[in-house]
């Protein structure tokens, strides 16, 4: 990769995701495909494959990307910079390297790759670039050099449509006293060992900070888990947000906001997990509950993309709300390392 430390003109634009299953016969491999050399049960992929048969065996990332891409497709090319915009996915159809291929073909030189993750850790940043690297590898010397966009949790196009959806969702609740809803920010958790060696979990209280202190600065708040998917015996972030509604319960709280700060769009891991998982948890325990959406193709949201990248195409002042100020690309060497798999 190239240091990014220039505004050197770049030739194309590359939009880089998780993927996911299209339809049932797709669910085993992809699941194969994000567990590969983890050493995951069948029988784990399995009792997951049947949270996916829930919604016909199909992931909504792939559709959500797409409709991303060409949102961004058309912003840069009414506002510029007027780049073509590619799409790589990491575990399904297309491929990173597929796409790599074809940019090779096209006579792309050099990328911006924007990746559908605002935050710092391995498997939300570092595991990009490793991704990148492989297609690169795969493709040989023809394929273009590629640099990743800096990450954006704390950019007010992807800050203001949660702060807008947690406005909506309290209304929604009707007009009582905001210190009596509970706002839980929710994010996919990590093993701790992922965790400390990263900025993730300071980034998302950030977050949290910027919606919820505009928003409803009264209002109790704090930042919880979920689609935690390791062994038992590994730490990993908590408390799960179904634990933490269970709890709640038990302390009068009746009215619950779910924002989940932590994602780009309403992929599986948020129709699954929050609105079938913790919205049947919440009924269970008789509490109230609103989900704020994530900013998917909020004109802000794809605006902010464009910012993004002409901050490295043509030198634009980077922007970022709060104090930690925005991420500094590219990143460190060396920095949010992978964590050590158990042999």
């Amino acid at each position: 990769m190239t240091d990014g430390t220039d505004a050197a003109r770049y030739d194309a634009v590359v939009v880089v995701s998780f993927g996911g299953p299209e339809g049932p016969d797709d669910v085993m491999p992809f699941l194969e495909n994000v567990t590969r050399g983890r050493g995951v049960p069948r029988e784990r992929l399995e009792e997951v494959a049947e949270q996916y048969m829930l919604f016909g065996g199909v992931s909504p990332i792939n559709a959500q990307t797409g409709a991303l891409v060409d949102a961004l497709r058309a912003e840069l090319g009414a506002d510029g910079p007027d780049l073509p915009v590619y799409w790589g996915n990491r575990n399904w159809r297309p491929y990173l390297a597929d796409t790599m291929a074809e940019m090779a073909h096209d006579g792309v030189r050099r990328a911006l790759a924007f990746v559908t993750s605002a935050y710092s850790s391995y498997s939300a940043c570092r595991q990009y670039l490793e991704d990148i690297d492989a297609a690169r590898a795969a493709v040989g010397p023809e394929a273009p050099s590629v640099d990743k966009i800096r990450q954006y949790w704390n950019h007010p196009g992807f800050v203001d449509p949660f702060r807008d959806g947690l406005r909506a969702a309290l209304a929604d609740l009707g007009d009582r006293d905001a210190r009596r809803t509970h706002l839980l920010f929710t994010a996919h958790s990590l093993p701790l060992s992922m965790a400390a060696s990263s900025d993730y979990e300071l980034q998302l209280r950030d977050a949290m900070e910027l919606v919820a202190g505009h928003v409803a600065p009264d209002a109790p708040r704090e930042l919880v888990w979920q689609s935690r998917s390791g062994p038992p015996q590994v730490p990993w972030l908590e408390p799960d947000v179904n634990d933490r509604l269970r709890t709640l319960s038990t302390t009068g709280v009746d009215q619950v906001v779910i924002v989940p700060v932590g994602f780009t769009s309403d992929h599986q891991e948020v129709v699954f997990d929050l609105d079938t998982q913790a919205a049947a948890t919440a009924r269970e325990v008789g509490i109230e509950v609103r989900r704020v959406p994530t900013p998917g193709v909020d004109p802000r949201f794809v605006r902010m993309v464009r910012d993004l990248v002409e901050e490295r195409c043509v030198g634009a002042t980077p922007v970022a709300l709060g104090p930690l100020g925005p991420r500094s690309a590219p990143c460190a060497a060396g920095c949010c390392p992978a964590p050590t798999r158990p042999g």
